[in-house]
């Protein structure tokens, strides 16, 4: 396959980033000026937002260089140079050594020269997503916005334009958040495997996009460190995304106290910006409750009592675009959806563009059938919080992450539980995982001989439906005859009124 190369001659020139001290000290002075300061008893009076908590549902983007090779995966730029891999040999069959065709030289084909952001952002709404998390830069150093410290980016190379920002201004106006995402960490290591052998990596004239290429057993030094805080401090500053997502590499130790001053600064800014935003971190990188946990490709075993997420992706075999994925059903990521909220989760579900900018069609059908779900039944989603349990039903739910491989075949006895509290009163919703053959939903846990159910039952519907519906409730279960509706890609959900709870009778007293 013939690709353009990258011309040296066309390169703007290298970016001296070398001497950090007023940038750093711009830093200090930012979380000097509080209300947060950079220890982790400050910042665990971080309490996540309410639009998060009630949001739910949002879209992940990883999009970039790694489309335009589109093979296994989006760690493509590393395995490339990884000899002996898969990679590697496509590598070289398809474009040629890695010394005359490196990953550099993928750049001049990611084009985006078809993007519509507004076309993105009506989708992704129409998906019923709150908020949205594209990647600003990902392992391989190139960065998808404009940035200052680095000419490796969007806005100087590939599509020559801030599309991050022309994203983000779409996202706006279609009143959802922008969030972004920092994958810059894992750059330190991610490259080394093309300094082993004759490789473009080893070529001084490309060592700003390249390096460090150091090895993995190496703890970053204080010079990357610092460039990797003030990229992310350059991200909170020109785009003021309300979302801050960073995944694994920085639970390496070395990192602990650049990010206590990363989440200064950035809680500090919100303040000033009036507004309230939500850091994402993976495993122990940060103190409990300074921000908001993460787990990927995963899922709680139970409710968790503080707001957590679980990011995912549409696809089993690749967070970004590429030939061959395999999909996961609508009725699959719905389910996920249900699981996770009804254990006080959100849901950051991943597709990827392709180089061209267009999100390939079975990912905008998958986001489109999502979004028709919760057209009819997003009441048991948006703004819920947990009840008493999370569910109930015969399928077992593996915790812990990167559990998605293979998503359970749900049945229709298994039910996900939700409640909110209404002006007239307060609702439980039973989110059923899959349609039951015979039109009944039973719901075991509002049994009158389960012991959940203390309240009383008022009223009984099924979201998306004005019939009203026949509904008996034994010991066993309470048993609810579906109305006949047009067949959507998942199980519908019943909602039970409750009764008001027994309160002390009132007493008036005069006074005087």
């Amino acid at each position: 396959m013939t690709l353009p190369l990258i011309n040296p001659a066309d390169l703007p020139d290298p970016i001296d980033v070398s001497d950090n001290t007023a940038a750093l000290a711009d830093v200090k002075q930012v979380i000097d000026a509080g209300p947060y300061d950079s220890t982790w008893e400050s910042l665990q009076r971080y309490r996540a937002p309410g639009w998060y908590h009630d949001g739910k549902f949002g879209i992940f983007l990883h999009w970039g260089v790694f489309a335009v090779p589109a093979f296994e995966d989006e760690w493509y730029s590393r395995n490339m140079y990884l000899q002996g891999s898969k990679p590697f040999e496509h590598h070289v069959a398809t474009y040629g050594p890695q010394r005359t065709f490196g990953y550099k030289d993928f750049i001049p084909s990611f084009t985006m020269d078809k993007f519509q952001p507004d076309d993105w952002a009506a989708l992704f709404k129409e998906a019923g997503a709150q908020f949205v998390v594209p990647v600003a830069e990902h392992h391989d150093g190139f960065a998808l916005y404009d940035s200052d410290r680095s000419r490796w980016s969007v806005t100087q190379m590939g599509p020559r334009k801030d599309v991050f920002r022309q994203l983000g201004d779409a996202v706006d106006r279609a009143w959802m958040v922008l969030g972004a995402s920092s994958h810059r960490a894992e750059h330190w290591f991610f490259m080394n495997g093309g300094s082993r052998f004759d490789s473009d990596v080893r070529d001084p004239a490309y060592a700003d996009f390249y390096g460090p290429a150091q090895r993995e057993e190496v703890a970053p030094n204080e010079r990357f460190l610092e460039d990797w805080l003030l990229r992310c401090v350059e991200i909170v500053d020109k785009y003021r995304p309300q979302i801050f997502y960073f995944d694994w590499w920085i639970e390496s130790p070395a990192f602990e106290p650049y990010l206590r001053r990363f989440a200064a600064y950035y809680y500090n800014r919100a303040a000033e910006w009036g507004r309230e935003v939500v850091i994402n971190f993976k495993w122990n990188s940060f103190a409990p409750g300074s921000a908001v946990y993460d787990i990927e490709r995963g899922a709680m075993g139970g409710i968790h009592d503080d707001v957590w997420q679980n990011d995912t992706s549409v696809s089993r075999t690749s967070w970004s675009w590429v030939e061959g994925h395999e999909y996961k059903r609508a009725h699959e990521l719905i389910a996920e959806l249900a699981d996770t909220v009804s254990k006080n989760g959100v849901l950051l579900l991943n597709v990827g563009p392709k180089p061209d900018g267009t999100i390939p069609e079975e990912e905008g059908r998958l986001l489109r059938s999502i979004g028709e779900w919760l057209t009819r039944n997003g009441e048991a989603i948006y703004g819920s919080r947990p009840w008493t349990i999370s569910g109930e039903g015969p399928t077992e739910v593996t915790a812990g992450s990167f559990v998605d491989s293979s998503s359970p075949e749900y049945t229709a006895a298994d039910i996900r539980f939700t409640t909110r509290t209404h002006v007239t009163g307060d609702y439980v919703y039973a989110t059923l995982l899959a349609q039951p053959e015979d039109g009944i939903a039973r719901i075991r846990s509002f049994g009158s001989g389960a012991g959940l159910a203390t309240r009383g039952i008022r009223e009984v519907r099924v979201l998306g439906s004005a019939d009203d519906v026949v509904w008996q409730r034994s010991a066993d279960s309470l048993d609810v005859t579906l109305p006949i509706q047009s067949a959507t890609c998942a199980g519908p959900v019943v909602r039970l009124y409750l009764e008001d709870e027994a309160r002390p009778p009132r007493h008036d007293f005069l006074h005087g």
